[in-house]
């Protein structure tokens, strides 16, 4: 008999609902560890974007990440990539919804777009070193 606790009173979802809702999670978000490994093959198949503020950006960020600030994403700002481009967003991290923010904007431009997960200190927990502005 399994024992009652926070984790069991709920059961677990059917193997074919999970695979969906897991598949589907994909589709919208990437972890920092892909990210960096994509990033430095040097052709990633993405435009990182630090959707952070330009000051936050210029003291540290993703390597290989470009700012845009959420508020400032326009057609007109991201016109120079291709419409099919993958923008890759993030923020400061799981306490902020910077990068959820700049995804809407995205998506409402008709680009593909993913959030990756855990923003700047999620890159910094992994250890990867940040870009500095001079």
């Amino acid at each position: 008999m399994v024992p009652t606790n926070n984790v069991t009173e709920t059961p677990a979802a059917p193997s074919a609902r999970a695979l969906t809702h897991f598949s589907e999670r994909l589709s919208f978000e990437t972890d920092c560890w892909d990210v960096w490994d994509a990033m430095r093959s040097g052709t990633p198949g993405f435009v990182l974007v630090d959707v952070r503020s330009p000051q936050l950006f210029a003291k540290g960020h993703a390597a290989g990440a470009i700012s845009i600030p959420y508020a400032k994403i326009t057609a007109e700002r991201i016109a120079e990539y291709p419409p099919d481009t993958l923008f890759v967003v993030y923020c400061s991290g799981p306490h902020c919804n910077g990068a959820n923010k700049g995804a809407v904007r995205l998506a409402k431009l008709g680009r593909p777009v993913k959030e990756m997960i855990g923003g700047i200190t999620g890159w910094q927990d992994e250890g990867f070193e940040l870009g500095r502005v001079p």
